[in-house]
């Protein structure tokens, strides 16, 4: 009888190691280790306030090192949060034999920030089920992204592909 078990990535077994953490501290651990691996994450100083296979939610404190020149988060930094956000969930539920690629980042700038940005992005059930079946696919990452005075400064929409991490030889 063949062995029909994924394959867990390595985020998933970050991600189920942490877990097993006192919750108080899981944030902060997911976000060192995230940010050591994904040096760009770590560079901006970003965090995660929340990382389930279901949702996600990236922090982001207004800091000198992300602002641009009028003292907002700079639009790169808004867009790193969303990819970051969109992308974590992801790379959780992908097995470790799929590389997920972000296809398609686009961000609508509506108004200024004020302050701190959180970025929320979520999967439906039926994502996360095609993301565990499909050797390759594609979906559309809900993300809705807020500044420190609840509104929402930016629209954006994520698609992330997923490809086999291995080509087939020919």
């Amino acid at each position: 009888m063949a062995n029909t078990a994924v394959k867990k990535s390595m985020l998933r077994n970050v991600y189920d190691r942490c877990s097993a953490m006192p919750e108080s501290i899981q944030p902060r651990l997911l976000s060192f280790i995230f940010g050591r691996v994904v040096k760009f994450f770590g560079t901006a100083g970003l965090r995660f306030e929340l990382l389930t296979p279901e949702r996600s939610i990236v922090f982001l404190a207004n800091r000198k090192k992300v602002q641009n020149h009028i003292g907002g988060i700079h639009a790169v930094a808004m867009g790193l949060i969303c990819e970051s956000a969109t992308g974590a969930i992801v790379g959780l539920n992908l097995p470790a034999d799929a590389t997920p690629v972000i296809k398609s980042m686009q961000i609508d700038y509506l108004k200024r920030a004020s302050g701190a940005m959180r970025a929320e992005a979520w999967l439906t059930a039926e994502q996360i089920e095609l993301m565990k079946s499909a050797p390759k696919g594609e979906v559309e990452v809900a993300c809705t992204v807020t500044d420190e005075d609840g509104k929402e400064p930016i629209e954006v929409a994520m698609i992330w592909a997923w490809v086999p991490s291995k080509r087939p030889e020919k």
